[in-house]
């Protein structure tokens, strides 16, 4: 997940699953460590590996705002058998992308920000009727609670011809971003694997469940699946991006709590 973030501010984000790849052709490094565990340190907890601190592929240190976030990075560490699988510990690839990006997260805000002039929820199928009803079900709520909530009033589009976004709803939407290194990295993946960064805010405000944002992402590939049937390497790539979904998950609600 590191790479999501790799010169953030002078290029787009690479997508979950070329991460996923990347740790993929990785060779797999045998377990060198007995027990993982967590200790009090300055700015949260960090991560033990037979009593020394995990760190991040450039050196940093890696230290969870909670105690429960970095219990979770440690039970992955511990969830490890004769070699460690990086694919299966979502919460410490993400530790260590926030470790390599706590000192640009302004950066990272705004790439998520991007979003906000193209959103998912903005461009509307104009048939068949039964899509149309069903996007306006899923996403109209979540606009409503924009304007209301965030004084946000955007414009929708139908089909994919842009539309230019007022400026005021982009910046009042802009105004609630979380400002610490971990939400605002939780943020930005919910963002990039949605495609929305208003289902990301919804999420991260507690206007949205995570199941229902991931319902809502999702719309139009359930719509297809229904008509066409599904085709495995899509749900693959889903189950994939679904892993990098639930971490930021994981984040969001454990420091919004």
């Amino acid at each position: 997940m590191r790479e999501l973030f790799d010169e953030v501010a002078g290029h787009s984000p690479l997508d979950p699953q070329e991460a996923v790849r990347r740790a993929t052709r990785a060779p797999q490094r045998k377990r060198f460590y007995k027990e993982a565990g967590i200790v009090a340190a300055d700015g949260g907890f960090s991560v033990t590996l037979d009593g020394r601190p995990i760190r991040t592929p450039s050196g940093r240190q890696v230290v969870a705002p909670t105690s429960g976030i970095a219990d979770q990075i440690a039970a992955e560490w511990n969830a490890q058998g004769e070699t460690i699988d990086p694919l299966t510990m979502p919460l410490t690839r993400f530790a260590n992308s926030v470790g390599e990006v706590t000192d640009r997260v302004d950066a990272v805000a705004d790439d998520v920000e991007k979003y906000l002039g193209s959103d998912l929820l903005f461009y509307r199928a104009g048939h068949p009727e039964a899509l149309v009803a069903r996007e306006a079900a899923q996403w109209d709520p979540v606009l409503s609670w924009a304007a209301t909530e965030l004084g946000a009033h955007f414009i929708l589009s139908e089909g994919i011809v842009h539309v230019t976004q007022p400026e005021q709803a982009i910046n009042a939407a802009r105004s609630v971003f979380p400002a610490d290194p971990w939400s605002v990295a939780a943020l930005h993946v919910v963002t990039t694997v949605t495609g929305s960064a208003l289902l990301a805010l919804a999420l991260w405000r507690g206007a949205m469940k995570s199941d229902d944002v991931w319902a809502a992402a999702h719309v139009d590939d359930d719509w297809n699946i229904e008509q066409w049937g599904a085709d495995e390497e899509v749900t693959a790539r889903r189950a994939a991006r679904f892993v990098d979904f639930r971490a930021a998950v994981t984040i969001l609600e454990s420091l919004r709590a």
